[in-house]
């Protein structure tokens, strides 16, 4: 039976008349939440869901935030609740779901992305990352790099070459790995901003039970699409409110300082504030289509252009503030649990978001998604797609 919005509103009320956020615990409020099908509210029944629309998640989250109960901070596990969670749900079996989305959902248990490699980033499928079967078991050796949240995790959604003998698209598996197994090394990676919010994992002989196998032996590149779609989505795909985000903080450098206002960087501003808005209504048009599926190359498109003008906004920002906009805030070298635009100065943000245009899959590769799932052109020529991975050069 489809929930609409109106039943909805009556579930919180219902559920918060018997859980009430202030006397409770807010890790225990929140498994109840989940348990009540409150969470993801398209999700399945049982796994945090109603089976609702997926459009519909707003008018929850809305009705929760005005009763004042707590949320599941999303910004601490981005990648477990944008790319993970719908992993599991699609690819995961019925242990696996129940075993592993709850705690993810609460923030109980953090997830980190273990897919980049020194020699494979734009060209994933090329990993080197080995998985050997050795009985109920797999025995995992290899380095992944950029990996947020890894000094964080207590898993990682893990891609590994699990035959060399097949074409580099056919020999991989996914796996879920425990971040706390012997042999995982995480060493921190820092960045032009100062800050490590990424790391380099190395595997050593990490031994993943077979039963942390998502999706069939020799998968893993379909599994690992369906992440990256997901993964493109959670970065580009948001939706904020008009003038949120970066534009905002130019709009309201703008404001403060009419003094350093001259009709060139005028024009700049408004072009750079119509760009943005058109983006944000595609990213609102591309969430309603995931109401009714799953996630595809569009995101592409979204990511690319939300990578441009945050570089290009950074960069107005950074010109019209002059000399006090290069006053750089802080170099402390940390590891902060999330990236945070608003609440740094305009220095880190110029910095930070030159790794845009890099992160969850670079402009190029991005728009070779676009040109050929998306505008139908002519595939880039390939030679190496039919022939065994381990006769590939490196």
């Amino acid at each position: 039976m489809t929930v609409d919005a109106d039943e909805l509103r009556g579930k919180v009320t219902e559920f918060l008349a018997a859980n009430d956020p202030a006397q409770m615990d807010r890790l225990e409020f929140l498994r109840a939440r989940f348990d009540a099908g409150l969470a993801w509210v398209h999700f399945p029944a049982g796994l945090g869901g109603l089976g609702a629309a997926r459009e519909l998640q707003p008018v929850v989250d809305v009705a929760f935030a005005e009763a004042g109960a707590p949320d599941n901070k999303p910004q601490l596990n981005v990648i477990g609740l944008g790319m993970a969670a719908p992993t599991i749900l699609r690819f995961g079996n019925d242990e696996q779901r129940r075993r592993y989305l709850r705690p993810l959902w609460t923030g109980e248990e953090i997830w980190c992305q273990l897919f980049s490699e020194p020699g494979a980033g734009s060209d994933l499928a090329a990993l080197s990352t080995r998985a050997v079967r050795d009985g109920a078991e797999w025995v995992v050796d290899g380095q992944k790099v950029w990996t947020s949240l890894a000094h964080q995790a207590r898993w990682a959604i893990l891609v590994a070459r699990s035959d060399p003998d097949q074409p580099k698209h056919k020999g991989l598996s996914y796996f879920i790995c425990d971040m706390t197994a012997p042999g995982v090394e995480v060493r921190p990676l820092r960045q032009i901003t100062g800050e490590a919010e990424f790391n380099e994992v190395f595997l050593t002989g990490v031994r993943i039970p077979d039963a942390q196998r998502l999706g069939e032996v020799g998968q893993g590149w379909q599994v690992a699409l369906g992440t990256l779609m997901n993964e493109r989505v959670a970065i580009g795909g948001r939706a904020p409110a008009r003038e949120g985000g970066m534009i905002g903080l130019a709009a309201q450098a703008w404001r403060e300082h009419p003094e350093k206002r001259t009709h060139g960087l005028h024009d700049r501003l408004l072009r750079l504030w119509v760009e943005t808005e058109a983006t944000r209504l595609t990213s609102i048009r591309l969430r309603q289509q995931l109401a009714v599926g799953e996630p595809g190359p569009e995101g592409s498109a979204v990511k690319v252009a939300y990578s441009e003008q945050n570089q290009a906004i950074t960069g107005f920002e950074l010109e019209f503030l002059g000399e006090p906009g290069l006053a750089y805030d802080d170099w402390t070298f940390r590891q902060p649990e999330y990236t945070d635009f608003v609440k740094r100065g305009p220095g880190f943000r110029y910095l930070r978001a030159k790794g845009n245009s890099i992160e969850g899959g670079t402009t190029e590769i991005l728009r070779n998604i676009i040109a050929e799932r998306v505008l139908g052109l002519p595939p880039e020529i390939r030679t190496d797609k039919d022939r065994p991975w381990k006769e590939l050069p490196r």
